[in-house]
């Protein structure tokens, strides 16, 4: 059987690392003994002092908000996925936080992170739309919990919480999770209308939103002959700046958004490093989480390496020069694959009128009655091709929607694999497709 290609792994591909720009930026902080001095340290809670002014400048660079960011809302942190832990153990309470709100298909792997954090049973997906997650849907689920939450109160059976007050620590009533551009798996990008009727909705419910950021400096232009004018700038706004601006700013000195950042996907995964940035207040609260208060701030070595990438500009002319050409190509090479493959055999793309498109994913709709989960054993077994079947993509355990379980979508991955094993991997989709129609 011929090699395995490997169309679900959602991996930057090790040709895409910028190693030699890393190596550069360790010697330089091993060598230097005011940089390794406080590198090899525990390091203050918030981070790398160096780091987070840097990372202010850099974002204020790439989203142009209204005001500059300033690093007393930047908190360093272990990467993505140990931040989103971290929020929820500072920010939320078990016994008081009522729901956690995910937008449908989601991030499968950020369940997990919910479930350990007291929240199994009690995760719910918000649907989609064209312009991203669905308002109408979400505000009546909002209200209807509000109103649970009145009597229950008046029972006094919901009084109590588990974690006690501390001056740096808000709890929130609902958290709402979301990746707003470049969704993972939809790909989606939030329209500006929806961010802030989200902020607005979030604030009128104690919502926390959870941004995951994580894609947003990964774009291109989304037609294969045409350039994005601004490739170093933000397609959109975040919620996080939505937050600060929109009707005279937020509604406390926490705010209702945290923007998740990671390194994860324009450095390396292994560096375990990421950032937040929030309201100076926020950012302070999650720098006080007991590991951190411990242990220092987390990655602390690691962030040295990364500033110096960031002061020396390797990080975004790697970003420039290396990944936004390497992730464009790649995407519309599988892209043409699909058109040429897949879409004859009843598959369909998502509509996109935006004039960018980005991230690692694209997710497909399978012609009927085709299953996806179906189709992802049969792809294995018959041509060793792995794909993400959209079921994978559900919100764990949630009761409203267990009938929407993506059966009809699938997600191809195309960071991974090397660029000639991506159009060969579209090609034995088809022909794992043409056996099961032959066979039903």
């Amino acid at each position: 059987m011929a090699s395995r290609i490997n169309l679900f792994r959602g991996w930057p591909n090790p040709s895409l690392l910028p190693v030699k720009d890393l190596a550069t930026a360790s010697a330089t902080a091993l060598s230097t003994p005011s940089i390794y001095n406080d590198g090899l340290q525990y390091g203050p809670d918030e981070g790398y002092h160096p780091l987070r002014q840097h990372v202010a400048e850099w974002l204020t660079s790439f989203y142009q908000p209204q005001d500059p960011i300033s690093e007393d809302r930047i908190c360093i942190t272990g990467g993505a996925s140990q931040n989103l832990a971290g929020i929820l153990q500072v920010f939320t309470d078990p016994a008081f936080t009522r729901t956690i709100w995910m937008v449908t298909p989601t991030y499968y792997l950020a369940c997990r992170i919910f479930d350990d954090a007291g929240f199994a049973g009690r995760l719910r997906g918000i649907p989609e739309d064209e312009e991203g997650v669905d308002l109408d849907f979400l505000q009546r689920e909002l209200a209807k919990l509000e109103t649970e939450a009145v009597e229950a109160v008046a029972e006094e059976s919901f009084l109590r919480q588990y974690k006690p007050w501390r001056p740096w620590r808000k709890l929130y009533k609902f958290i709402i999770y979301a990746t707003p551009t470049f969704a993972n798996p939809s790909m989606k990008i939030m329209s500006l209308r929806r961010r802030e009727g989200l902020v607005r909705l979030a604030r009128r419910y104690d919502a926390l939103i959870i941004t995951d950021d994580v894609y947003d400096f990964l774009q291109w232009s989304s037609a294969p002959d045409a350039a994005l004018a601004h490739p170093d700038r933000a397609s959109v706004v975040r919620l996080v700046d939505v937050d600060r601006y929109l009707d005279d700013g937020p509604a406390h000195e926490w705010g209702n958004t945290v923007s998740n950042g990671s390194f994860s996907k324009v450095i390396g995964p292994g560096l375990r490093t990421g950032w937040t940035e929030s309201t100076a207040k926020f950012a302070y609260g999650l720098s006080q989480l007991g590991s951190s208060r411990s242990g220092g701030a987390p990655s602390q070595i690691s962030a040295t390496f990364v500033d110096q990438m960031i002061s020396s500009s390797a990080l975004r002319n790697h970003i420039m020069n290396v990944l936004q050409p390497a992730y464009c190509a790649r995407y519309h090479s599988v892209l043409s694959a699909i058109r040429e493959d897949l879409l004859p055999l009843g598959f369909s793309l998502p509509p996109n009128s935006h004039e960018v498109a980005g991230g690692y994913f694209i997710w497909l709709r399978l012609p009927q009655p085709l299953q996806a989960s179906d189709l992802a054993r049969r792809a294995m077994e018959e041509e060793n091709l792995q794909i993400a079947a959209g079921p994978l993509f559900v919100v764990q355990g949630d009761p409203i929607r267990m009938c929407e379980n993506f059966e009809e979508y699938v997600r191809l991955s195309f960071a991974w694999e090397d660029p000639k094993n991506l159009t060969e991997g579209v090609r034995r989709l088809a022909n794992a497709v043409r056996r099961a129609i032959r066979q039903d």
